[in-house]
């Protein structure tokens, strides 16, 4: 366990990578009955576990309902194995990977989030795992994925620079994405800087391998992409969130409002000032996920 109360998980997959999951033990009396589910969180595609790490403090030291929080590095990212074999960076892979880590931590149901291609990771897992998710939480994503979104993303990470100190780190990624989050604040993107980065010697580069961004260079405007709603259906026979930001190209509000139409219990929130993908720890976001995560046990 580190000095901020985090257990570090290493954990062997089946093709032999170890793979980093950060634990968030609840802190605080659990009420009578059984145990609280356990949230897991999974990153978008160059993300990692940091992401999380306000939001799972938020949640593992709620004072009313603290649950475990397990983040998730994929392999390629954060403090997990590169792949020698780039074609392993692909979402069944990484699904089958988080089953693992699962099964390592003696997890056979929990509440997921899924934060863009942590999202598509949750539509893989109920064909994989029938019994194992009991609600979802899918953040700035869904079965439509908007191609000018992606592109977008694949032309930043495949500029992804390196910086001399973390302060202009932090400033590239203000420059970048802050017509998209004019809701964020100098600590914010700070704290962006340093769940994104890593400092190798006096050097401050990209935490993930450069290969996972190869694919995404060999999508244009007319690549058609992958029919996602029969997926979708495996997830309306439990409880579901869709977060979309304000600003977001990635997930439309038209996409949003047809997932509510075929899952009539689902609960939508759209986060002003933000766009791909929200900070989930930020006022007006965290307290309506609370209340989600509270009508799960």
């Amino acid at each position: 366990m580190d000095r901020n109360g985090i257990v570090e998980h290493f954990i062997r997959v089946r093709d032999g990578l170890t793979v980093f999951a950060a634990e968030y033990p609840a802190v605080g009396p659990q009420t009578g009955g059984d145990p609280l589910l356990p949230v897991i969180c999974l990153p978008g595609l160059s993300r990692n576990s940091r992401d999380f790490h306000r939001f799972a403090q938020a949640i593992s030291t709620d004072q009313a309902k603290p649950r475990r929080v397990i983040a998730i590095d994929y392999r390629g990212r954060g403090r997990s194995d590169w792949d020698s074999d780039p074609s392993r960076y692909q979402l069944s892979v990484e699904a089958g990977d988080v089953l693992e880590i699962c099964n390592a931590l003696d997890i056979d149901a929990a509440i997921f989030v899924g934060t863009s291609r942590g999202g598509l990771i949750l539509h893989l897992l109920p064909g994989m795992a029938p019994d194992l998710s009991r609600g979802n939480i899918l953040n700035d994503i869904g079965p439509v994925i908007e191609i000018d979104g992606l592109l977008a993303i694949a032309r930043y990470l495949n500029n992804e620079g390196r910086y001399p100190s973390w302060r202009a780190a932090a400033t590239a990624l203000k420059m970048l994405h802050g017509p998209a989050f004019p809701a964020l604040e100098a600590a914010d993107w700070d704290e962006m800087a340093l769940s994104l980065y890593r400092q190798a010697d006096s050097v401050i580069l990209p935490d993930f391998d450069p290969a996972l961004v190869a694919p995404l260079l060999e999508l244009s405007a007319a690549t058609p992409l992958a029919d996602l709603w029969p997926l979708f259906e495996r997830l309306r026979d439990r409880p579901l969130m869709v977060i979309r930001g304000e600003t977001s190209t990635l997930l439309s509000q038209e996409t949003v409002d047809a997932m509510a139409g075929r899952h009539p219990a689902l609960q939508s929130l759209t986060v002003a000032g933000q766009g791909h993908a929200p900070l989930l720890h930020l006022p007006g976001v965290i307290a309506p996920i609370k209340a989600f995560l509270a009508t799960l046990d």
